[in-house]
């Protein structure tokens, strides 16, 4: 759920423009790559989740060992990578924030905000995910 924030906030308000030129760019201080991590890393996160709830769904219907601990330990690395990948998510946006001019915005304040907001609560679900044990 809050990788699906994070997406909508980026794609929904994360770009913008001045008044004198239809170019869109970036609210996140110019800086496309803040905003292509934020949507790519959301994506990601909400496509893996998706996965695993299906693995977790059918995963009583897996009667061989090796494949459900193969399943556990992708799920638990995963886990982990995606914490790592969110918390440095969180800092480059939350950094490109604060050097941000108060003059590039006019509009989509409250979904920079929002984006970096969620992105900080990411780390701690996938933290609280990873060692699920079965």
């Amino acid at each position: 759920l809050f990788s699906l924030i994070v997406f909508c906030c980026l794609i929904g308000e994360g770009y913008t423009n001045v008044s004198t030129s239809p170019e869109l760019f970036c609210i996140f201080n110019r800086n496309e790559d803040a905003c292509r991590y934020g949507i790519g890393v959301g994506i990601l996160a909400f496509l893996a989740c998706v996965f695993f709830f299906m693995v977790d769904i059918y995963f009583p219907q897996i009667s061989n060992a090796t494949d459900r601990k193969y399943l556990v330990l992708a799920d638990l690395g995963f886990s982990g990578l995606w914490t790592f990948l969110w918390f440095i998510g969180f800092c480059f946006l939350a950094n490109q924030w604060a050097w941000t001019p108060a003059t590039d915005v006019h509009i989509g304040a409250d979904s920079a905000r929002a984006a970096i907001t969620f992105s900080f609560f990411s780390i701690f679900s996938w933290v609280s995910r990873a060692p699920v044990q079965r």
